[in-house]
C-alpha cells in the first residue's frame, strides 16, 4: 500500500505541474497547483517528514491566493463573468477535490499500516535536539548552495511579476527624484514686489 500510494501521489505531483503551465484557465492553473502542493505534502509524509509536509501546506498553499492576486493584475480578469460561469468549473473542482480526499485516504492507510517512511524510525540526532533544528542544520550545511538558488529562483519571479504588472500612464504626474534633488532656489522660488492694493495680475 505505502508502494501504491507513492507512486500514485509521485505521478499526481508531476502532472498537475505540467498541468499548471498547459492549461490556459487562470483558475484551472491555480486548481492544479493546489493539487501538486498536496501531492508533494503527501510524499513528504511517506517518507516520515512531517513537518516539511505541513510547512509546504501552510505556506505554499496560503501562498496560492497571493499568486492568484498577481494572475488578476497581469490579466485583469473579469469577476463578474467569472461569477456568471462558476458551473463551469464545478467538473474540475470535483475532480481536484476527489483526488485531494483520495490521497488523505491512502496516506492515512500507509501510515497506519507500516507507518512512515517504510516502516523505518527517523533518524533522530539526539533527545536534545528536535526535528527542526535537524532539518535547519541539514539545510544551511549539505544544502545550503541549492537553498540559497531556490531563494534567487524566487526574487527573480517576484521581480518579473512586478515588471509585467507595472504599467506606465501618460497622464499621470510621477516623480522626477533628480530634477527634485538638483533643485535651486532661484529655479523654484520668485520674489515679487506687490503695490498696496494692486495685487498680482496674470
Amino acid at each position: 500500500m505505502l508502494a501504491i500510494a507513492f507512486y500514485i501521489m509521485a505521478a499526481v505531483t508531476v502532472l498537475s505541474g505540467a498541468m499548471v503551465i498547459t492549461s490556459r484557465n487562470p483558475v484551472h492553473s491555480v486548481l492544479f497547483l493546489i493539487l501538486a502542493f498536496f501531492s508533494a505534502a503527501g510524499l513528504f509524509v511517506l517518507m516520515g517528514a512531517e513537518f516539511l509536509a505541513m510547512l509546504l501546506v501552510v505556506v505554499y498553499v496560503g501562498a496560492v491566493a497571493v499568486l492568484f492576486l498577481f494572475v488578476v493584475m497581469m490579466l485583469d480578469v473579469d469577476f463578474v463573468k467569472l461569477r456568471q460561469g462558476f458551473a463551469n468549473y464545478l467538473p474540475i473542482g470535483a475532480v481536484v477535490g476527489v483526488l485531494l480526499l483520495t490521497e488523505l485516504i491512502m496516506i492515512a492507510i500507509a501510515i497506519a499500516d507500516r507507518g512512515a517512511a517504510a516502516g523505518q524510525s527517523p533518524q533522530v540526532y539526539g533527545p536534545e535536539m528536535s526535528n527542526i533544528e535537524a532539518i535547519g542544520r541539514v539545510l544551511y550545511t549539505d544544502y545550503v548552495y541549492l537553498f540559497q538558488a531556490s531563494g534567487l529562483v524566487l526574487l527573480v519571479a517576484m521581480i518579473g511579476a512586478i515588471v509585467l504588472t507595472l504599467q506606465h500612464r501618460v497622464h499621470v504626474k510621477r516623480q522626477d527624484i533628480h530634477t527634485q534633488v538638483t533643485r535651486r532656489r532661484k529655479n523654484a522660488v520668485e520674489i515679487v514686489q506687490v503695490k498696496t492694493g494692486e495685487g498680482i495680475q496674470e
